[in-house]
């Protein structure tokens, strides 16, 4: 095997998806509690991070087009950019006491995750498509990294400002978006048929209609919704369970870990046994969650549940990618990634907006319980998608 058996691109990818990473987590922890201390009312408080995903979905679609037309690098560097100038707003406006420049810093983020969320697909670029999946889930490693760092940074940096808290945090997100730009300034390009325009190939309707495409679009959207959900949830029930918020960070951090490990994994996996089986059994997995999570409310269960969590949202997620990549041509690229990452981003925001409400009106268990019918139709996606392509086969 050689050193880079993914090519170029992808360790490079990973090492700006650790970056990524580290600042989405810092941004994520904060941005709640500076919300509470600028907003002008207490229901104000999260509406910095919803900016921060509606900024996400406002431009996931033309930031694909954009790639499309001139190349991965372009997209990238107008992501990175996007969060040093959010994170130097965001600092001036906790240092100002400025909620409504705070908020327009946070979608400025938005920009750089919707960019971000790219880098597992470049990794597929050039690349022989039974070796996809490795190269997608290596991109995903960066998490790790992230993982690790991002509670230690985001203490660390708290108080560079001081007396006054956070603003440091945020400086420290500007660096990391600046640092994304060096490693994606030495990628590869790989613009394909049709990379000058972003146009041509079949029409959309004839890409969605099939069922790759339709497995592919089920899996990533179900896996990222479902796991928001329930992520977003944890901290709620396990403090409304006696917990402290310690414990729960711990689980969140442990529940990280469940994403992204198994990335050494899964596209291993995949390049053995194809996307799909990987797919069923991530559902499988979050199903198994669903009923860890449910049984009982004490500790050690949180962990395993969230843990289960982060696993089965990786095999949906990477094998998911995978059959992304399958389902399009280099020319239709920019288009089909374009709308199945907006898809992904609104599933992922109205998860995350439910989550809150969910855990409040009908409880802990029923959150876990209801993600089962959601498991169930993205199952159901795979296995039409396994049909179809034995048919084929076999015609």
């Amino acid at each position: 095997m050689t050193l880079l058996p993914y090519g170029r691109n992808a360790p490079l990818l990973a090492l700006a998806q650790a970056l990524y990473s580290t600042s989405l987590m810092i941004t994520v922890t904060l941005a709640g509690l500076v919300g509470a201390q600028l907003a002008p009312s207490p229901a104000l408080s999260t509406l910095p991070l919803a900016l921060m995903m509606i900024g996400n979905i406002a431009v996931a679609g033309p930031v694909s087009l954009l790639m499309q037309r001139f190349g991965r690098r372009a997209g990238f560097t107008l992501g990175g950019g996007a969060a040093a100038l959010g994170g130097i707003v965001c600092a001036y406006a906790v240092v100002w006491g400025s909620f409504a420049l705070f908020c327009a810093g946070t979608a400025l983020v938005g920009v750089f995750q919707a960019a971000s969320m790219y880098f597992r697909l470049a990794a597929a670029d050039g690349v022989a498509p039974e070796r996809r999946g490795g190269a997608v889930s290596m991109v995903l490693t960066g998490g790790i990294l992230a993982a690790l760092i991002a509670p230690t940074l985001t203490l660390w940096t708290k108080d560079w400002w001081a007396p006054i808290p956070f603003a440091g945090s945020f400086l420290a997100l500007s660096v990391l978006g600046l640092a994304t730009l060096v490693p994606v300034a030495v990628l590869a390009e790989h613009r394909g048929p049709g990379g000058g325009t972003g146009g041509g190939g079949r029409p959309m309707g004839v890409i969605v209609r099939q069922p790759i495409f339709i497995a592919a679009a089920a899996n990533v959207a179900v896996g990222q919704g479902v796991m928001i959900l329930v992520m977003h949830a944890t901290p709620l029930a396990m403090v409304g369970c006696g917990l402290t918020v310690g414990d729960a960070a711990g689980v969140i951090q442990w529940h990280v870990l469940g994403m992204y490990v198994p990335s050494f994994l899964t596209g291993r996996i995949i390049n053995r046994t194809g996307a799909a089986p990987v797919a069923a059994l991530g559902a499988a997995v979050l199903a198994a969650s669903a009923t860890v999570s449910a049984w009982d409310q004490s500790l050690p269960f949180f962990q395993a549940g969230l843990v289960l969590l982060g696993i089965g949202w990786n095999f949906m997620y990477v094998a998911g990618t995978t059959m992304l990549t399958q389902s399009h041509t280099a020319e239709e690229r920019g288009r089909v990634q374009g709308m199945a990452e907006m898809a992904v981003a609104a599933t992922g925001a109205v998860a995350s907006f439910a989550s809150g409400g969910l855990i409040s009106q009908i409880g802990w268990t029923a959150v876990n319980v209801g993600m089962v019918p959601l498991l169930a139709l993205a199952i159901a996606a795979t296995l039409w998608h396994l049909t179809q392509s034995a048919r084929l086969k076999a015609a």
